[in-house]
């Protein structure tokens, strides 16, 4: 966020001096250090972020493709097959209740598919065809544990796990 900061102060000056980049020094330290204390943040804890961001912006690629593939099986279903709607139920190995809210609402987004119950480790979901009904969806259930077990969610979570 320093540097975010820092970058933005040089931005919005629109030259480079020493005392610009001086004075922005100062102010980005003094504003990054009040939102530390404000808002709990750290160095260590923004790192963990970033480290995250490649992860997420993966799986959200990923999950565009499904919902893509999806809708076009839902096109499919809707102009020309029998109707047999079905509910599955399914385990999953993700651990921490964000994941599974995650994982739950990736479901939910994707057409056709809708979940209906989340109790711990247990997933209930409506599907429109026995087909749809492929449970668990394991590319991403596998993108979430990744993210999961590469850092914990939550600083709690990460203490639980001893990190």
């Amino acid at each position: 966020m320093f540097l975010i900061l820092f970058g933005m102060w040089i931005i919005l000056n629109g030259r480079w001096t020493a005392e610009i980049a001086l004075t922005g020094l100062a102010v980005s330290a003094l504003i990054y250090a009040f939102t530390c204390r404000a808002v709990g943040l750290s160095p260590r804890r923004e790192l963990r972020w970033i480290r995250k961001a490649g992860k997420a912006a993966a799986f959200l690629f990923h999950l565009a493709g499904e919902v893509f593939r999806s809708s076009l099986r839902v096109l499919r279903f809707v102009w020309g097959g029998e109707n047999r709607p079905v509910l599955a139920a399914f385990r999953t190995g993700i651990r921490s209740e964000f994941g599974r809210a995650i994982l739950a609402d990736s479901i939910t987004l994707t057409p056709g598919t809708v979940t209906v119950h989340v109790q711990e480790d247990l997933f209930l979901v409506h599907c429109l065809d026995e087909k749809m009904a492929e449970l668990p969806p394991k590319a991403l259930e596998g993108r979430i544990l990744e993210m999961e077990t590469e850092l914990p969610f939550t600083e709690e979570e990460g203490k639980n796990r001893g990190n």
